[in-house]
């Protein structure tokens, strides 16, 4: 009789314990269906080109991370903007550029993910002859996710892609072998 007795207790205590867990804790999971949300185009003052924005989630308190899927037509692309908190980019089909201001543009593929760090400078959108779609996850800051600046030039479009492998970080000090000695490299075809 005392084990059913303690059994009982400790069920009751269990029961009402799981009753006064907070909101959040019983909340269940929420599954946002495909197609359930419109798509819509990209506004022409934040894009040049034709761009579909196909949201996946929106933030919901205490979270603030929402994600969308954006598609661009060849040659379609974001303004130059920045995000308070970063941005990630997940291309899932296409080939597509990224710029960050003062660098080099980046050629970005299918299976590629970038990270825009916070307050960046950028823009990124389709390469010239190939659409490009990706998914763009952003974190608000006070109710906010992006800063559009103006529009990304033809010629900044237009400029060379970075040599895949080669450094892009302009302020880079030589090798301590460098300075002492010289650069060792070979000169090819050199005469002097």
């Amino acid at each position: 009789m005392r084990i059913h007795m303690a059994i009982g207790i400790s069920l009751c205590m269990l029961v009402s314990g799981a009753q006064s867990q907070s909101p959040m804790q019983q909340e269940a999971i929420r599954i946002i269906r495909s197609g359930s949300q419109p798509s819509r185009p990209g506004p022409a003052e934040n894009f040049t080109g034709s761009v579909r924005v196909d949201p996946l989630f929106q933030a919901n308190a205490p979270a603030r991370t929402s994600g969308s899927l954006v598609t661009f037509e060849p040659g379609a692309r974001t303004a130059w903007h920045t995000h308070p908190l970063g941005q990630i980019l997940i291309v899932t089909a296409g080939t597509g550029r990224v710029q960050r201001w003062g660098d080099p543009v980046e050629e970005i593929r299918r299976g590629d993910v970038a990270w825009i760090p916070p307050g960046q400078k950028h823009w990124h959108g389709a390469a010239l002859n190939s659409s490009m779609a990706h998914i763009a996850i952003v974190e608000q800051l006070d109710g906010k996710a992006v800063d559009w600046i103006e529009k990304v030039s033809e010629a900044q479009y237009g400029a060379p892609l970075h040599a895949e492998g080669a450094s892009i970080d302009a302020g880079a000090q030589p090798r301590p072998s460098q300075g002492a000695i010289g650069d060792f490299a070979p000169k090819v075809g050199r005469a002097d």
